[in-house]
């Protein structure tokens, strides 16, 4: 029986759905835009008529520039990300590949216990993590921001079934080649699965870039106040001015959207059997 072709009314249709969920998704971000950009005689709470700014300035932005330490949270913000991203990478792949390309005994048991991790909430473990940071000296550190972040047990799950659809005869071929078992970690499978390691670093990333209840547990010190923690700072010293703190918001989420626009291209999945000869 010939399959019959969706009608273009259908496509339609499905576009102009997806399009209104966009639009509905994307109309808070662009009305903090258009806050920030608004002189101090334009009112931000005024009808959808008057959402854009008549005469945008970059005075907010300015403003919040020059009198708070914004620089210095960026710098704190992208540090405590890379360095979150970068050990999640390594110790999340380093535990994802036995699991997935190994044979021993309890390795199915390893892996539930490690996944059955995600149904506790981090609120239950929160204070004992509060207390091993102070007992060792972490508090008002960059390191003591991301020890909770060190590895995760979504990022030991997505590697793992990644490494599970690399070819095994790529695996074999190193072998015969005489690589070790670490070197066919770096230099077969870490390259055939980097879809999901990208995947992987943009959410830790995210989730690093805005996380605001640790750092505020953990840090007093405005020296290492992450970006949350510094626009929460202004939102306090400032009496809701909400000129001031959308630009302060527009500075800490820019980063990210421009991270996902150069990253997403790296996601779509690539062939890892395209080295193994039929």
């Amino acid at each position: 029986m010939q399959k019959q072709n969706p009608s273009p009314f259908a496509y339609w249709r499905r576009y102009l759905l997806l399009s209104l969920l966009s639009a509905l998704m994307l109309f808070p971000l662009f009305w903090l835009l258009s806050a920030a950009l608004k002189s101090p005689t334009e009112n931000i709470f005024g009808p959808l008529d008057q959402l854009l700014p008549r005469s945008p300035t970059w005075e907010n932005f300015a403003k919040v520039w020059q009198n708070y330490p914004f620089g210095r949270y960026l710098f704190n913000s992208a540090l405590v990300a890379v360095l979150t991203v970068g050990f999640n990478l390594l110790f999340c792949s380093l535990a994802a590949y036995p699991l997935a390309r190994m044979n021993f005994w309890g390795r199915d048991a390893l892996l539930a216990a490690i996944v059955a991790t995600l149904m506790i909430p981090f609120q239950i473990v929160m204070i004992p993590l509060y207390i091993l940071t102070v007992q060792l000296g972490l508090r008002n550190t960059y390191l003591g921001v991301i020890l909770p972040g060190l590895a995760s047990a979504f990022g030991v799950f997505l590697l793992r079934q990644a490494f599970q659809g690399v070819p095994k005869e790529l695996e074999e071929a190193a072998r015969l080649d005489g690589c070790s078992e670490l070197g066919i970690w770096w230099r077969v499978m870490l390259p055939a699965i980097r879809p999901a390691l990208v995947t992987l670093a943009i959410f830790v990333f995210i989730g690093a870039w805005s996380d605001f209840l640790w750092p505020l547990i953990v840090l007093d010190n405005p020296d290492y106040f992450t970006l949350p923690l510094g626009v929460a700072k202004l939102a306090s010293a400032l009496d809701l001015d909400w000129r001031l703190i959308a630009a302060g918001s527009v500075i800490a989420i820019a980063p990210v959207i421009v991270l996902f626009i150069l990253a997403q291209r790296y996601i779509i999945p690539t062939d890892t059997g395209s080295g193994v000869k039929g």
